[in-house]
């Protein structure tokens, strides 16, 4: 399924628990909470947009699939880090040259660093080309053993990396957005500095401030807690009506 099918598929079964919840208790999951949607009052992601957390849906079904590689993968990353003569991994190896070149900076720059090194080493293709599938989200080491890879790639390889260089989990999110000069579905990371969402995009090299973004329409966010819906997405609004009539 490609990340449009993906989207619209967890739209809808996060868009039925929203709708089960608005209507009340009766149909809700236990202790009130929705069968597929848990909303949480959260005024630091991303834009200033409150999240609702995903419990159901293929595309969290994704981001948990890829968490469980994510774990193994930062264990070898840890033994190669503090052992490099003898990882035997030469994807853990470059990608921690890279996260080298970050922690030699502090603040924005760091930011910058790895967001441009990544850029720099990763050439851009699609899912189809490589693997034979629309839509499968690479872990870090899988992206530096073939150096190439599409949005989510990038913005995965950018989050491990800068969580190596010594940015806090909390700062740290994927966000899932809509472009609609393009029509299309987007990945980019994104780190918190100073209180400030920077956007990490595997399409510039200079980053953006989240309330400078253009054209673009926030959608999702993922963090190591899990995958939630940007409030401002359409359907929630919607949803937000019909419980008030």
């Amino acid at each position: 399924m490609s990340l449009l099918g993906l989207i619209r598929a967890s739209f809808a079964a996060a868009a039925a628990g929203a709708v089960l919840w608005a209507i009340g208790p009766a149909n809700a999951g236990p202790i009130g909470q929705p069968l597929a949607l848990s909303a949480v009052a959260a005024d630091t992601e991303p834009f200033a947009l409150p999240r609702a957390e995903l419990e159901a849906g293929p595309l969290r079904d994704k981001w948990v699939t890829l968490s469980r590689k994510l774990d193994d993968e930062r264990v070898q990353l840890a033994l190669c880090d503090g052992d490099r003569e003898h990882c035997v991994s030469p994807a853990a190896l470059r990608l921690l040259t890279i996260v080298d070149q970050g922690r030699a900076r502090d603040g924005r720059a760091r930011l910058g660093e790895i967001n441009r090194a990544i850029n720099l080493a990763i050439r851009p293709a699609s899912d189809l080309a490589q693997y034979g599938e629309e839509d499968l989200w690479a872990s870090p080491l899988a992206t530096f053993a073939s150096m190439a890879g599409d949005c989510e790639d990038y913005a995965i390889a950018k989050l491990v990396a800068l969580r190596l260089a010594g940015l806090p989990s909390q700062d740290l999110r994927i966000v899932i957005v809509r472009d609609t000069m393009r029509g299309e579905d987007h990945a980019v990371a994104a780190a918190r500095l100073d209180g400030r969402w920077l956007l990490l995009d595997n399409q510039r090299m200079a980053m953006v401030q989240d309330s400078d973004a253009r054209q673009i329409r926030p959608r999702f966010v993922i963090d190591e807690t899990g995958i939630a819906v940007l409030q401002a997405s359409p359907w929630m609004a919607e949803v937000s009506s019909r419980s008030r009539d």
